[in-house]
């Protein structure tokens, strides 16, 4: 019977030998839980590629909070125009010599249509302000206007105070006429102010005579 025994383990023995020499797998022992687990949290996770840069947008972003300047156009402004002199007002003594308004504005009121005279000469139109000249002593300013136009500044020579009399037209003061075209000068406005601030005006036509 002990030999029976032994005979099977030698059978069983090689039949182990001969199944293992064969290839065949041997079923592995089941791996504990915990080890599982262990693997699994140290394996990395797997993660999408990073996307590819805009190859539209070459510049940097602006950081935040960054104002970017825009230059804005200017426009310097235009030089203003000079401004008219201030006229102001002498005081008003009489000398006797006719100087001031108060001794020349009752001579020139009362002899208003003697102002200007026209003249035709050499081809011109000439308008002439004698008249006017001879008392600008009293005057600050005189204007004349043509054919309707804005009367402007005529310039008057300055008063020869050193004289007998101040309103003399001397030589060295100039021509007291202005030329036009021949048969041009249909209206004639005249605008003056006396050297108390004080103003008076008239209009004459081609003949010399008041208008207004």
């Amino acid at each position: 019977m002990f030999e029976a025994l032994l005979l099977m383990v030698s059978v069983g023995l090689q039949s182990a030998v001969s199944f293992s020499a064969a290839g065949s797998a041997v079923p592995a022992a089941p791996v504990p839980d915990q080890v599982a687990e262990e693997v699994r949290a140290a394996e990395p996770v797997p993660t999408a590629p990073p996307d590819p840069p805009d190859p539209a947008s070459d510049e940097p972003a602006a950081e935040s909070g960054t104002v970017i300047a825009q230059s804005e156009e200017t426009t310097a402004p235009a030089n203003p125009a000079p401004e008219a002199p201030q006229l102001v007002a002498e005081p008003q003594t009489a000398t006797g010599k006719f100087t001031t308004a108060l001794e020349v504005k009752p001579i020139l009121n009362a002899t208003r249509g003697n102002w200007i005279t026209l003249r035709e000469y050499d081809g011109k139109d000439l308008v002439y302000v004698t008249h006017l000249w001879a008392w600008r002593c009293g005057l600050l300013e005189m204007r004349v206007g043509i054919n309707g136009n804005t009367p402007e500044p005529w310039p008057m020579p300055d008063c020869h105070l050193d004289q007998p009399a101040p309103g003399a037209i001397l030589e060295t003061d100039g021509l007291p006429y202005r030329g036009y075209a021949l048969g041009s000068v249909a209206l004639i406005e005249v605008q003056l102010t006396y050297d108390d601030l004080t103003t008076a005006g008239a209009k004459y036509n081609r003949d010399g005579r008041l208008v207004e």
